[in-house]
C-alpha cells in the first residue's frame, strides 16, 4: 500500500543487543541526575524497567503484553500521586518521564521504538537544567546529547563499526555548534525569562527568611552554599567592615522574631560617611525579594525599592541569578527624625517573657546616665559572662532568652542578637534585629569576595538618642574572632568545615580555582541578558542594535555559516569515476533499447550478449567493453584511453 513502510525498511528492523546496551546507557546518562532527587521507589522501580528489558534481550522470550505495561504505567502514576498529591509541578512531572522511559523501553521492539526512546532522552536532558545550570550539568548533558546522537546513528547503521557512529556523532555536533553559538549570542534577549517554573522548583532553596528563633541561622551555617558574589571596583572592605544588610526583624513573641508590616520610603543617600565602596553582585536565588548590600547602601539597584528600615527589595522575588550594581557607605551620619511610631515597635515585648533579662535591664538602666552607659554595661556583660560561640548550641524553652543569659551561655550568632535586643527594649532603648551576612572570603584568584549561606549573621541595631540608629553585634562581643577572621576560624576545630583546616590548603586553594571559573560562567553564559548583548555588540560595532539588526546579523551569520559548511561538505564528497561514469552511461543508452545490465553480470559477459542483440553495432560494443574492462581492472590508469572511452560512448548510437 502506498505510504506504508516495508516490513523489511530500517525503521521495522528490530533492535538487536546492541542498540538496546547502547540506548540503556545513553538514557542512563540522562536520568542518573534525577535519581539523586527521586524518592527511592521510584529510582528502583525504572532500575527494575531497565533490567526487565535487557533480561528479555537476553532470554528468547516475547515482550510483556500492552495490558500488563499500561498496568504498570496507571501504578506508577498513583505512587508518584501519592507521594506528592499531584501528577503536575516540576519533580512529579519529571519522575513520571523517568519512570515513562523505562516503560518505552520495555515495549521498544524495533529501530523505530528505540527512536522514539532516544527521542525522550533528549526531552530528558532539557529537564536537567531545571534544577541546575552549572558546569558540571552542562558537561554532563553534553555528554548525554553524543551518546544519544551516537545511539541513532547507531540505528539507523546497525552493521557499522562504533567507533565509526562515535565519529560521525562527533562530526554532526561540530557542525551545529557554530549555529548554536550565533543564537546564543544573536537571538534577541529580552528582560526576564520568556516562561516560568511550577511554585515547587523553588521550594528547595536556601536563604534567610522572614523569621529567626534559636537555632534558625545555625542550622543554615552548616550549608556551604554561595550567597552571592561581590566584586568591588577597587580594593574591597576589611573582614569586620562586611556587614552584609539583609531582613530587618521587628516583633518578637519571646522566641521567634518577625519582619512585619512593611513601608517603603524614598530613598536618599547617606551623608557624612567614612568610605565608600562600588561594587557589583551576583545573587544566587533564594526566592524571597530582598537584595543583599554592604550597609548602607548610598544607590538603588535598576527596578529595587526601599524600606524604611534600609532593606532592599526586587520588584519580585528572585528566582534566578540576579546581577545588580551597587555603592555602599562605611559609617554614615544617621538620620535623627525617627518616626515615633517605629520607635514605639521597637520597644515592645511580650508580657511576662523572660523576667530575669527585664530585670537585669531595669537595674542597668537605674544605675546608669545615659544611652551610651546602657550600651555599655550590656556589651560588658556579655564580654565578661563567660559565653561559648557554637554551632550546636542547646535547646530552649519558652523563656528563651532568660536560659540563654542564666543558663545554657553557649549559642550562635541569633541567641547574642536576640538577647540583647530584648535587654536593650528592656532598658527602654528602642532596638531592632538585622539579619544578613557577615564577612566573605576573598577569592585570590579572581580577587572576588565569596559569601556563603555558612557566613549568615545576626546583630542589633539601637536607636541611641542623639545619634539615631547605630549598629552593634553582640556576638563580637563574647566571640570577636568571628568578625575578624570568620565563622571557621571563630569556632572549635571540631566543628570547622573541611576547606578551613590547615592541612588542607592545597583543597581550599582548588576551590577557588574552580569558583573562579564559575563566576565567569555564571556572568558571561548564564548571565547574558540584554545588557550584556548590548555590550557585546557594542563592541562588534552596533552601538544601537536593536532587535531588527540583531535578527539581520544572525540570519547573515548563519548564512555565511551555511554556505562554508556546505563548501567544506562538498569537497569531502567523493568525486565519481570519469571511467565509471562512462559505462554507466553506456549501460543506460543499452537499456533503452531493452538490454538491461543484470547486478551480478560482469562487464565482459555483459558487452557480448549486448553485441549478439545488437549485430549492426556488435564491433563498437565490443571495443567499448574492451577499453573499459581494461581501465577498470588493469594495473596503470591511461588518461589517452580514458578519453577515447568517454569519445566512444559519446558517439554510441544504438540502430
Amino acid at each position: 500500500m502506498k505510504g506504508v513502510p516495508h516490513p523489511l525498511s530500517p525503521e521495522f528492523r528490530l533492535v538487536t543487543m546492541r542498540d538496546l546496551l547502547l540506548l540503556c546507557g545513553s538514557l542512563a546518562l540522562v536520568v542518573a541526575p534525577h535519581a539523586t532527587r527521586a524518592p527511592w521507589w521510584i529510582t528502583l522501580l525504572a532500575l527494575c524497567l531497565y533490567a526487565w528489558r535487557i533480561h528479555y534481550s537476553l532470554n528468547p522470550a516475547p515482550l510483556p503484553a500492552r495490558w500488563l505495561v499500561i498496568s504498570i504505567a496507571a501504578l506508577a502514576m498513583l505512587g508518584v500521586w501519592l507521594e506528592y498529591r499531584t501528577l503536575f509541578g516540576r519533580q512529579p512531572g519529571i519522575v513520571l518521564l523517568m519512570l515513562f522511559s523505562g516503560l518505552k523501553l520495555l515495549e521498544t521492539r524495533t529501530h523505530r521504538d528505540a527512536a522514539a526512546a532516544a527521542f525522550l532522552g533528549y526531552f530528558l536532558i532539557i529537564t536537567n537544567f531545571l534544577y541546575t545550570q552549572s558546569i558540571p550539568t552542562a558537561l554532563a548533558m553534553g555528554a548525554a546529547v553524543f551518546a544519544i546522537t551516537a545511539t541513532l546513528i547507531g540505528l539507523s547503521a546497525p552493521n557499522r563499526a562504533p567507533r565509526a557512529n562515535l565519529g560521525t556523532a562527533a562530526l554532526l555536533l561540530a557542525h551545529a555548534v557554530p549555529a548554536a553559538a550565533a543564537l546564543f549570542l544573536l537571538f534577541p534577549r529580552v528582560q526576564g525569562p520568556l516562561w516560568g517554573l511550577p511554585q515547587d522548583a523553588y521550594a528547595g532553596m536556601t536563604g534567610l527568611s522572614e523569621t529567626m528563633s534559636p537555632g534558625t541561622l545555625s542550622r543554615l551555617a552548616l550549608s556551604d552554599s554561595i550567597a552571592f558574589r561581590a566584586e568591588f571596583d577597587g580594593a574591597p572592605p576589611g573582614p569586620s567592615l562586611r556587614y552584609w544588610r539583609g531582613p530587618v526583624l521587628w516583633d518578637f513573641d519571646g522566641r521567634t522574631w518577625r519582619i512585619g508590616a512593611q513601608s517603603v520610603a524614598s530613598f536618599a543617600a547617606p551623608a557624612g560617611s567614612s568610605a565608600t565602596y562600588r561594587y557589583s553582585v551576583v545573587l544566587e536565588p533564594h526566592n524571597r525579594a530582598w537584595l543583599f548590600a554592604l550597609e548602607t547602601a548610598a544607590m538603588l539597584p535598576q527596578g529595587s525599592r526601599y524600606t524604611t528600615d534600609g532593606m532592599l527589595l526586587a520588584g519580585a522575588p528572585v528566582r534566578g541569578r540576579m546581577r545588580y550594581d551597587l555603592s555602599s557607605v562605611i559609617t554614615p551620619r544617621s538620620a535623627l527624625d525617627e518616626r515615633p511610631g517605629d520607635l514605639a515597635r521597637a520597644l515592645r515585648l511580650p508580657a511576662g517573657s523572660n523576667p530575669r533579662a527585664r530585670v537585669l535591664a531595669a537595674e542597668w538602666r537605674a544605675a546608669s546616665r545615659s544611652d551610651s552607659e546602657v550600651l555599655a554595661r550590656a556589651l560588658g556583660f556579655l564580654r565578661q559572662g563567660g559565653y561559648v560561640y557554637t554551632l550546636e548550641p542547646p535547646l530552649l524553652g519558652t523563656d528563651s532568652v532568660d536560659e540563654f543569659l542564666f543558663g545554657t551561655k553557649a549559642g550562635f550568632c541569633e541567641h547574642f542578637s536576640s538577647a540583647f535586643v530584648v535587654l536593650m527594649r528592656a532598658a527602654g532603648l528602642p532596638a531592632r534585629v538585622v539579619t544578613g551576612y557577615q564577612g566573605g572570603e576573598l577569592n585570590p584568584v579572581d580577587r572576588i569576595i565569596t559569601v556563603r549561606q555558612s557566613d549568615a549573621h545576626a546583630w542589633a541595631e539601637v536607636h541611641v538618642s542623639g545619634h539615631g540608629w547605630r549598629r552593634f553585634d553582640p556576638t563580637a562581643a563574647a566571640a570577636p574572632n568571628r568578625v575578624d577572621s570568620g565563622l571557621a576560624r571563630s569556632l572549635p576545630e571540631t566543628q570547622q568545615a573541611l576547606f578551613m583546616r590547615r592541612e588542607l590548603e592545597w583543597l581550599r586553594s582548588l576551590r577557588h580555582q574552580w569558583e573562579a571559573v564559575a563566576h565567569k560562567w555564571n556572568v558571561w553564559v548564564l548571565g547574558y541578558n540584554p545588557e550584556r548583548q548590548r555590550e557585546l555588540m557594542s563592541h562588534l560595532g552596533m552601538r544601537n542594535a536593536d532587535w531588527r539588526g540583531l535578527i539581520a546579523m544572525l540570519f547573515t551569520v548563519l548564512g555565511i555559516t551555511t554556505a562554508l559548511l556546505l563548501a567544506w561538505s562538498l569537497r569531502r564528497m567523493p568525486r565519481p569515476d570519469p571511467v565509471q561514469r562512462a559505462w554507466r552511461a553506456f549501460c543506460s543508452k543499452l537499456a533503452a533499447r531493452g538490454i538491461e545490465r543484470s547486478p551480478s553480470e560482469g562487464p565482459r559477459d555483459f558487452a557480448e550478449r549486448a553485441a549478439r542483440s545488437l549485430p549492426s553495432a556488435r564491433r563498437a560494443i565490443l571495443r567499448i567493453g574492451a577499453l573499459y574492462i581494461g581501465l577498470r581492472y588493469g594495473r596503470e590508469a591511461n588518461p589517452r584511453r580514458a578519453s577515447d572511452l568517454r569519445r566512444l560512448v559519446r558517439e554510441f548510437r544504438p540502430a
